[in-house]
């Protein structure tokens, strides 16, 4: 960042420093006041353990923090709470190495700084003396003027996240910010069920998303398929960015096969996934829905059985459904979601023999792919629809064979994972070349979501992290060896799907048809209090926290208004379901 923006994250984060450090004041300060009544050495006692007890969690904290920020971008929040109910399944996402290191780490800090309160505080607790009751008014007094630290100054509105973002550099920003404040401001900030994204009355809001939608909901082309009721395949790759795909511009050496592949199929070639993780993203794939710039729906039961769902859509046509994973249906709630699709089969991980799962996450990709395949080899009923979701691409990336980029460094080992997976899924549509339901059968390759890695320049949330492959291949498609240079997202998938099979699409409010070539086409994703919306030309990145634009383009006016138009209806359709 250089040196004049590195001292300005210590010039402007001061406030929320100052205002976390009054906040723990409090108690140490109230426990002063009450040795006027005597008994200093219990006070003296108590504030040495909260102090302690502090310095523990605290630095818990901050290696959670410092663990999380490369993969998530966003300084800790309430977004890790729903893992706390998956503990055994939020630890797997780290290695071995991870964690052991950073249980090290996480003692040899509070300990450290254990030593430090004491060596320099703790001893000029031997000063205190029994007080005079006269001398409480004034430690009063002191007490109270601790709310100015905390609430930053005397101004109407207490400091926040924005006063301490000062930079178009969005690390920056996350840098300046406490993360100890952000977490707990999080933690304790209550929603009153109003809608904190609206920026429009709401019939100016659904003019301006209807009317960029509605223009794009039918296609401009002959089917691209040779039949109306094929089989379909959907293959969820886990983490696959397009910045690893040498087909969509990206490195040339990771998905060997699936560069190979897309001369067979269908590319399309400004795809976006519309989140950042999987319980992001699959509701986006299955039920054509937004994510939340806080909230995840897929966690929310009470919620998620309203939401359309492309497999029930599926099984009303008369199509047999079928979703598998090599891991937990309990992480992110998935199970619960999945169940309420009404889907007729589903295999986790409970089938996979221990051997066989690497040594935390589920079971290794090639080994749930032949599962998958042994399946379909025996499949007897069509027309199906069945999904697979990969996983040995996730975090910790831990996968059979040679790490063809090494293990140096998270970059190299996230290349090396796909290396392995897309060599699995390669054997996979061999395999399914050969059989019998093949020549009407349409399978298509999609990421749950993009990555951070490898790294890319920009803004962290610029479209880079976002864009990801898909393919259509399979003997139903009518068309081959083409490329879809259209803008569109996980979003359109269902849409898109249903319109082809003649389903019932019009539940799937946010989707458009992906086979519209206008230029007008757009995708719109959301990541932590932010979004992005672009066209093929154009590009509109806000940030909600600092409140300005993280990315613009010449020409994104437009883009700003429909941007915050979707955030804000889909964000009201949230709150209202039941």
């Amino acid at each position: 960042m250089g040196f004049s923006t590195s001292f300005k994250t210590f010039l402007y984060g001061l406030r929320l420093d100052s205002s976390f450090a009054a906040y723990l004041s409090m108690i140490p300060f109230l426990l002063i006041i009450f040795t006027v009544f005597g008994k200093i050495n219990i006070l003296k006692k108590a504030i040495e353990w909260y102090s302690a007890i502090l310095i523990i969690f605290i630095s818990l904290l901050l290696i959670i923090d410092a663990s999380l920020y490369d993969a998530w971008g966003v300084r800790l929040d309430t977004s890790i709470l729903p893992y706390l109910s998956t503990p055994e399944l939020m630890i797997s996402s780290a290695s071995t190495f991870q964690l052991i290191s950073g249980f090290i780490l996480w003692g040899i800090i509070a300990f450290l700084f254990i030593k430090i309160f004491n060596k320099i505080i703790f001893k000029r607790f031997e000063k205190i003396a029994k007080s005079h009751w006269l001398q409480t008014v004034f430690f009063f007094v002191i007490m109270a003027s601790l709310i100015l630290p905390i609430r930053g100054g005397l101004q109407t509105i207490p400091v926040n996240q924005s006063n301490v973002y000062f930079s178009n550099k969005m690390f920056a920003n996350h840098a300046a910010l406490n993360f100890t404040w952000n977490f707990f401001n999080t933690v304790t900030h209550k929603t009153d069920g109003t809608n904190p994204y609206k920026y429009f009355d709401d019939e100016t809001a659904e003019k301006i998303a209807n009317k960029a939608k509605n223009a794009l909901l039918e296609s401009d082309t002959d089917s691209i398929l040779n039949t109306k009721k094929p089989n379909v395949i959907l293959i969820l790759w886990e983490s696959l960015s397009a910045k690893v795909v040498g087909s969509l511009g990206g490195e040339k050496r990771v998905t060997p096969n699936l560069n190979k592949l897309s001369k067979e199929g269908v590319l399309f070639t400004n795809f976006y996934g519309n989140g950042d993780r999987t319980d992001k993203g699959i509701p986006a794939i299955l039920s054509g829905y937004y994510p939340q710039p806080v909230k995840r729906i897929m966690r929310m039961p009470n919620k998620t059985r309203s939401l359309p769902m492309l497999p029930k859509e599926m099984n009303t046509l008369g199509y047999k459904t079928a979703f598998y994973y090599g891991g937990d249906l309990n992480f992110g709630n998935m199970n619960t979601y999945l169940r309420s699709a009404e889907i007729q089969e589903i295999v986790d991980g409970s089938e996979f023999d221990k051997k066989d799962w690497n040594s935390k996450w589920g079971a290794f990709d090639d080994v749930f792919m032949k599962r998958f395949a042994k399946d379909l080899s025996k499949e007897k009923s069509e027309p199906f629809f069945k999904i697979a979701l990969t996983l040995s691409s996730h975090e910790p990336y831990e996968i059979k064979g040679k790490y063809k980029f090494g293990k140096k460094g998270e970059d190299n080992k996230y290349r090396s994972a796909h290396v392995y997976t897309d060599k699995v899924i390669g054997d996979f549509i061999a395999f399914a070349k050969k059989q019998d339901w093949y020549k009407n059968t349409l399978i298509v390759i999609m990421a749950d979501h993009g990555h951070s890695s490898p790294k890319h320049e920009g803004p962290y949330f610029s479209p880079k992290k976002f864009q990801i492959p898909m393919l259509w291949l399979g003997g139903a498609l009518h068309k081959s060896g083409i490329e879809i240079n259209t803008v569109s997202s996980q979003v359109d998938f269902a849409y898109t799907l249903l319109d082809l099979l003649e389903g019932d699409k019009e539940k799937f409010v946010f989707g458009k048809n992906i086979f519209n070539s206008s230029e007008h086409q757009y995708a719109h994703y959301i990541f932590n209090k932010g979004y992005g919306t672009l066209t093929k030309d154009d590009v509109f990145v806000y940030d909600y926290i600092g409140k300005k634009p993280i990315l613009s383009s010449k020409n994104s006016n437009k883009l700003d208004s429909l941007g915050k138009a979707i955030t804000q209806i889909s964000y009201q359709d949230f709150l209202e379901r039941k």
